[in-house]
């Protein structure tokens, strides 16, 4: 019975096995059925790859005045093309999934060349170079950018720097080599990156990216500290609302906030949705070359990415890169074999780190990470160790220097930046432009545009950049909402102007003018203008006025002088001036005016002084100018009520009505000074918006002395001293051709000579000079003579075996003929010539000795 049922429980647990057995299979053949369905899914979908068509043909680049370099390898590449092409079969056969290496693409000349020997490390003579953002955004601005032919896999060619610099063009791996060598030469542990990344980041669109310069710094938020309660401090009056009421407001205030914020979170989800890009196709697939810095060198705190379209630095968990394939330098070439699933994010750059990069030449800069186990270094002593390592250390093989020419960049061209001087890039809400220094007439350099719309249909401001300009101005900015225009000066204007804020260059009308105070004699700081008023702000005068307020009433109709304008008629009327004055601490405080009023319709100087040290209410006078008359008609000229005065905290008596009388008239002299300074700011604004008209009419430019190019005066300068030198240096030569010399020597260098001497010297020289003129001619005749007869004896050797003589001889005779018949029009053309300029060289040399300091006191009679 026991061995029934024992049995009967094995049979139940077979078939238990043999169920789940089956289960399994079932659901394993279920899996791999939708394993296929899914792959003929995906093999039904057709990726379009648009086909790009260049602006410019590479084809025609002009290869003919390239180095050999160029059109060559040398033993040292063409080794290195091996032992490429080794390490792409070895790792084709490892990771047969993984895409092809970009590894020796074709350069302009149709030449193979290695990645890393296109690599040209340089550092060019500009500061600005020097530093890995100024480099990104020169070779960003300097580029125009063109797509890759195929946007899903890297490009078959790959020219030098030099030839993408001359032609000011290039795809993203051209914009990367050029950046990573102008990184490498100034310091940096840059690489070229093979990867992938978003559309947006390819193509260069940045229509979605705010413009940098709309970017708002992150300001830091202070705490402000709290200050402790003081012992007697006053306290708070109580709170008498109600507060049932309040909180009823508060709900009311909440709903009607959640309600704004809740509309506000619409808008925002509604134009986020409006500005969300369209799905790409070909996400994760399209291939981009950037640059990718190291920490360490140049004192770079953490590693991280430059994209050279547009010059910016991301972190290396930026959503916009999305793998990586490989990297390289001008020194090595590292393979990524790490797993890109998660874009960047998880990606380690220790290129030492063989297991995750793997590298092709052993030479690399890199030092290879080695986890030698512990027991083995235990069981061996340190001389076989040494011994082992020495052994199996493998000779490494160096990368080859650089194909490419130096890189080179004039003045000129660093100075021009975008190609033909002008660059437009389209960001959210704007537009940049940039120009060349001196490309506009108007001095303008770049030019920011905003926009209301996504589309960039109605403009919204306008802000400009100058540079170089004869009245300084440096940035304009106009709001197209309410048509108010600022501008900003630079230190040297004309006025001391800093900024003019305005809407129209009418006179008269809203405008703020800031000024450079400390270029002031007045100290003029701030000037507010409107049809109604003026208010000016001063600083650092020696008189301590801070602020003047004019209010100006309406001009009469009728032509004539106002009663209020100062006898110009055609200045505004005034009707009060207000001035206040900082703190004197040389006068008592109830002596030093705070504030002066003068009421020019009431015809009254109201004085407010500076508070006394633990008083709150400062002292005041009130002086009435209006003349009266007695009951007998007398005039008066001094009485109490003509002034007010309140004294604060005083016991002292009051002043004398003589002191009041001379103080009043020292107030009427400062109207009437006010009134003039007002004028003269009424004035100097016309003065200021003249000039500005004609400034803006003309827009000059200035040149600095040391722009040889532009400065004209500096050149013409410049080829009148190379004139004078060129003038100089033939006097020079002149000069040190001193004829009397070997004469003087002969006659044992006379200190004083005698008529008869000079006489002397004079006909030797005339001689010694005739003579060699002879002995030349001499010369050329005889040599004339010489191939004369030479000739004549060819002719009769000819004529004695002319019936014997082969073709070659007649062939070499012919030739013989030629070549002497030649040889003699020379000689007769040379003898000729000197025949003819012989008695000229004769003369000029006689007349140069009849002219010589030396002898013209006795040769008088020769002139």
């Amino acid at each position: 019975m026991e061995s029934s049922e024992e049995e009967e429980y094995e049979s139940q647990g077979e078939e238990e096995d043999w169920e789940e057995e089956e289960e399994e299979g079932l659901s394993m053949h279920h899996r791999s059925a939708e394993l296929q369905d899914l792959e003929e899914q995906l093999s039904r979908i057709e990726v379009h790859i648009p086909e790009v068509v260049y602006d410019f043909d590479w084809s025609s680049v002009d290869t003919s005045n390239l180095p050999e370099s160029y059109r060559t390898n040398s033993a040292k590449e063409q080794l290195l093309l091996q032992v490429a092409d080794n390490f792409h079969r070895q790792y084709a056969h490892l990771c047969p999934d993984r895409e092809p290496l970009f590894l020796h693409p074709v350069n302009e000349c149709g030449i193979e060349k290695f990645v890393s020997t296109t690599v040209r490390p340089t550092l060019l003579p500009y500061s600005e170079l020097y530093n890995w953002d100024g480099a990104a955004r020169f070779v960003s601005d300097y580029l125009n950018m063109e797509p890759l032919p195929s946007p899903i896999a890297p490009p078959s060619y790959m020219y030098s720097p030099t030839t993408i610099l001359r032609y000011q063009r290039g795809n993203c791996f051209d914009f990367s080599v050029l950046l990573c060598s102008l990184l490498i030469g100034a310091g940096y542990d840059a690489y070229c990156v093979n990867g992938y990344a978003t559309r947006e980041m390819c193509l260069m669109d940045e229509t979605r990216e705010v413009c940098p310069l709309l970017k708002k710094s992150e300001e830091v938020v202070v705490e402000a500290v709290k200050e402790k309660p003081k012992k007697y401090a006053i306290k708070p009056l109580r709170d008498l609302r109600s507060k049932f009421e309040m909180r009823l407001e508060a709900k009311a205030q909440a709903i009607v906030q959640a309600a704004d914020q809740k509309k506000q979170k619409e808008e925002d989800e509604r134009i986020a949705e409006a500005e969300k890009p369209k799905p790409d196709s070909l996400y994760g697939l399209r291939v981009h070359g950037w640059v990718l810095v190291l920490s360490g060198k140049r004192e770079v705190p953490e590693s991280f990415f430059i994209d050279p379209f547009t010059g910016k630095s991301y972190c290396t968990t930026d959503d916009h890169f999305l793998g990586i394939e490989s990297v390289w330098n001008h020194r090595n070439y590292w393979v990524n074999m790490q797993d890109c699933w998660n874009a960047c994010k998880d990606l380690l750059f220790d290129l030492g780190d063989p297991v995750r990069w793997e590298f092709m030449l052993l030479g690399a800069d890199k030092p290879i990470l080695s986890l030698p186990e512990v027991e083995e270094e235990e069981e061996m002593g340190d001389d076989e160790i040494e011994d082992l390592l020495k052994e199996e250390e493998p000779k490494g093989f160096d990368m080859p220097a650089s194909w490419v020419d130096q890189i080179h960049i004039s003045p000129k061209e660093f100075e021009t930046r975008c190609p033909q001087g002008k660059k437009v890039i389209q960001y959210k809400y704007a537009r940049l432009e940039q120009w060349a220094p001196y490309l506009n007439s108007s001095g303008l350099v770049s030019r920011l545009t905003i926009f209301e719309d996504l589309d960039c249909t109605r403009v919204l401001k306008v802000k400009e950049w100058f540079k170089n300009r004869e009245d300084l101005l440096e940035t304009r900015e106009l709001n197209k909402k309410t048509q108010v225009t600022t501008e900003h000066f630079g230190p040297g204007h004309l006025q001391g102007l800093k900024a003019h804020i305005y809407k129209t260059l009418v006179p008269e009308t809203e405008r703020t003018m800031d000024f450079y105070s400390e270029t002031r004699v007045d100290g003029l700081q701030k000037r507010v203008e409107t049809p109604q008023d003026m208010t000016e702000y001063f600083e650092g005068r020696s008189d301590f006025l801070i602020y003047r307020h004019t209010d100006f009433g309406k001009r009469a109709k009728k032509v004539g002088p106002t009663p209020f304008s100062g006898g110009d008629t055609n200045a505004r009327p005034i009707l009060k001036i207000t001035e206040r004055f900082r703190r004197n601490p040389n006068k008592p405080a109830d002596e030093d005016v705070a504030e002066r009023i003068f009421s020019v319709v009431e015809d009254k100087i109201l004085l407010t002084y500076h508070c006394k040290e633990n008083y709150i209410t400062p002292s005041k006078r009130e002086f009435n100018k209006r003349t009266e008359v007695d009951s007998k008609g007398n005039k008066i000229i001094m009485t109490q009520e003509m002034c007010l005065s309140y004294q604060a905290g005083s016991t002292e008596k009051e002043k004398k009505l003589f002191h009041l009388y001379e103080m009043m008239m020292q107030l009427i002299e400062d109207e009437k000074l006010s009134k003039h300074l007002v004028w003269e700011s009424e004035m100097e604004v016309l003065d200021i918006l003249r000039i500005r008209e004609e400034e803006e009419a003309a827009s000059k430019l200035t040149v600095s002395i040391y722009d040889t190019e532009r400065n004209e005066k500096s050149k013409e300068q410049r080829e009148a001293m190379e004139r004078l030198q060129q003038e100089e240096r033939q006097r020079q030569v002149e000069q040190d051709l001193d004829y009397l010399a070997p004469f003087l020597v002969q006659m044992g260098g006379v200190e004083k000579m005698t008529k008869w001497v000079a006489l002397r010297l004079k006909e030797d020289c005339l001689s010694d000079f005739k003579q060699r003129l002879v002995d030349k001619a001499n010369l050329i005749q005889a040599r004339f003579e010489k191939e004369t007869q030479e000739l004549q004896k060819k002719q009769q050797w000819y004529q004695q075996n002319q019936l014997n003589m082969t073709l070659e001889d007649e062939d070499a005779y012919l030739n013989y003929c030629s070549d002497a018949m030649f040889r003699i029009r020379i000689l007769e053309l040379r003898l000729s010539r000197h025949k003819e300029r012989a008695p000229q060289k004769y003369m000029a040399l006689e007349e140069k000795l009849c002219k010589d300091p030396r002898l013209c006191d006795y040769l008088k009679f020769h002139f």
